[in-house]
């Protein structure tokens, strides 16, 4: 899904995107709709209880060639980890998805202490955004280079303060100044063209080669499992192929 805002029409939109539209936007109905014209998507479920310490596996919805998903794309892959780790863990997310940014904050930091950090699985984020304002963010994230997972972090902790308020650009150039960019480098990246047209074909090849179609989404060692999951749910997948 690729649509056809400009690089200037990307930063005026910030300002303007009604706050629903943002609000939800962990699925794709496949509309190749405007940002003005993104309906409200349904609301998302009550978060599930925390899954107990022996949680049984997610069952995988699916699986992929893992040679053809390691292919590189329109940008390297950004990756924590050891390449030759037995467990590849490819996660497609969206900078305004609240189920991403709940992942990020209550699952992943357990996930990286025990098998990324440990050289038992690589990690690798690949960008999935659903509106401008999620472009804007991986764009922001980019443009930071070696801080791009922190960047990542910052802005699912702070996605509040940023997604569905009144004036999106002024609250992410707020964000932006604290991890370093001045007025002149923010907007110098978030009119970089051939970044957002690159950021959107991460996202095209996903849904296209991948079957990607909503966040989080995840492919460990070929299998494919959507959703945010526990530490304990993901345990148990990744346990079993060490």
């Amino acid at each position: 899904m690729i649509r056809s805002l400009s690089r200037r029409n990307l930063l005026t939109s910030l300002a303007a995107i009604p706050a629903v539209a943002l609000l939800a936007a962990c699925s794709d109905s496949g509309e190749k709709a405007e940002a003005q014209d993104v309906k409200p998507a349904a609301p998302a479920e009550p978060a599930k209880p925390a899954a107990p310490a022996a949680a049984k596996a997610p069952e995988a919805q699916g699986t992929v060639d893992m040679a053809a998903l390691l292919k590189p794309g329109a940008l390297p892959d950004m990756q924590l980890g050891k390449d030759d780790a037995k467990v590849t863990i490819v996660e497609y997310a969206s900078m305004t998805c609240p189920h991403c940014a709940h992942f990020a904050e209550t699952t992943f930091p357990e996930l990286k202490t025990k098998y990324i950090d440990t050289g038992k699985a690589r990690y690798i984020l690949r960008e999935f955004p659903f509106d401008p304002s999620a472009e804007a963010g991986f764009m922001l994230a980019r443009c930071s280079k070696d801080n791009y997972f922190p960047m990542v972090d910052v802005l699912f902790r702070q996605q509040a303060n940023w997604v569905g308020v009144n004036n999106t650009k002024d609250a992410l150039l707020q964000i932006a100044k604290l991890a370093g960019f001045t007025q002149e480098s923010f907007e110098a990246c978030l009119t970089d063209q051939k970044l957002l047209d690159d950021v959107r074909s991460v996202q095209k090849r996903g849904a296209d080669e991948f079957k990607v179609d909503s966040t989080p989404t995840f492919f460990i060692n070929g299998k494919t499992y959507k959703g945010a999951m526990s530490i304990a749910e993901m345990s148990a997948i990744i346990d079993p192929l060490l």
